[in-house]
């Protein structure tokens, strides 16, 4: 009984012992599960932390770029608004100059081309009248035919001009019982420029010093640069030539006359069933040099206009890429356009040479008169000389 007593009282004393203990360890556990939550706390803290600042890292880095990128296309369009600034600077400077120039120069259109061809004043007043042989021709076949024969006079002093045709089929032989297709003038231009040149010279008692052979392309260019030439048309054309691939196709009246339309015009002579210009206008080659000389005229009217300033350099080029000549067009020419565009090209005096067509030996020719020539050239040239 007592050894049983014992072992209960063992039990309580056990169970009292072991009851201390766990009220012992109960605020140790507390504290551990404390610190467990505080170390998550703590780390949950860190992460929003890192996380905020992460956050704000990256803010700041945007926001620097937001910067740099800012400060590039302030420095771009810096740049580019002080090259402007210098282009216009430069551009103001050069204008400045070029007026001032233009100025010295007599200022309006003459004084611009005195300045811009490097000319001077001195030598532009101090200009002679110039004579030139104008010599249109065209292809046919692999033959070369000058189609045109006309003597230009300028005076730049007096701003007057004359133009006076020669007929291509001006006789030129010794002997008229016995003549050829050579005795031509236009025949001369096979054997060289010069020889017609001075064969001209002869005929007409001018001084002729330099001729100048255009191709009838510069002409069709010249007349598409500037767009058309409002001309009237003399009469119907209605011409073809297989042979030489010519078909003139042209209504009576007041038309724009393109490129194409031009050469048909200075080419044609008569029509297929032989008709041509009528008596009073000047028949056959007589009508096709009156002609002419009026399209050429229309032609340097129209082209001579400040709407084409803008086309002057394409004008020329085409002009020089079609010109055979014995000038040197920079030094003996080119003196003469600052004065030339202020020409009345209205008042042109427009002529033919003196003479009649004459049958010879089954061969039509124009035969010139010597002294009806000689009147009319020195009537000529008093009158561009007043």
């Amino acid at each position: 009984m007592n050894r049983i007593n014992n072992d209960e009282r063992n039990k309580k004393r056990k169970k009292s012992k072991e009851k201390i203990k766990e009220e012992k360890r109960k605020p140790k556990r507390k504290a551990e599960k404390e610190n467990v939550q505080i170390r998550k706390n703590k780390s949950a803290e860190t992460r929003k932390t890192k996380e905020k600042n992460k956050r704000k890292a990256e803010e700041n880095i945007t926001q620097v770029k937001s910067k740099d990128k800012s400060k590039k296309k302030f420095s771009l369009l810096g740049f580019i608004f002080k090259l402007f600034l210098i282009i216009i600077i430069i551009l103001g400077i050069c204008g400045g100059i070029f007026y001032y120039k233009v100025q010295e120069n007599g200022g309006g259109i003459r004084g611009a081309l005195i300045t811009i061809l490097g000319l001077s004043t001195e030598e532009v007043e101090n200009l002679d009248t110039i004579n030139i042989l104008l010599l249109g021709v065209s292809k046919d076949l692999d033959s070369t035919l000058t189609d045109t024969i006309i003597v230009c006079s300028y005076n730049p002093k007096s701003q007057s001009a004359y133009m006076l045709s020669i007929p291509r089929d001006t006789f030129i032989g010794n002997n008229k019982n016995s003549p050829k297709g050579t005795d031509k003038i236009n025949s001369l231009y096979a054997k060289s420029p010069e020889k017609l040149l001075k064969k001209v010279s002869e005929i007409t008692g001018i001084d002729l010093d330099y001729y100048m052979v255009i191709n009838n392309t510069a002409l069709i260019d010249i007349v598409n640069i500037i767009g058309s030439i409002d001309f009237e048309v003399p009469i119907d054309m209605d011409y073809d030539d297989p042979t030489q691939d010519l078909h003139i196709h042209l209504k009576k009246g007041m038309q724009k006359i393109d490129g194409e339309k031009a050469e048909q015009l200075l080419r044609f002579r008569h029509n297929n069933d032989g008709s041509s210009y009528p008596a009073e206008y000047g028949d056959n080659d007589f009508g096709r040099m009156k002609t002419q000389r009026a399209f050429i005229t229309e032609t340097l009217k129209q082209t001579l206009v400040i709407e084409n300033i803008t086309k002057a350099k394409a004008i020329l080029n085409s002009v020089l890429a079609n010109v055979e000549t014995n000038m040197n067009i920079k030094e003996e020419l080119f003196p003469y356009i600052p004065v030339a565009v202020e020409f009345d090209v209205n008042s042109i005096i427009s002529e033919q040479l003196p003479g009649e067509s004459q049958k010879l030996n089954d061969l039509w020719f124009f035969v010139h008169y010597k002294n009806e020539t000689k009147k009319l050239v020195n009537e000529l040239e008093g009158r561009i000389s007043k």
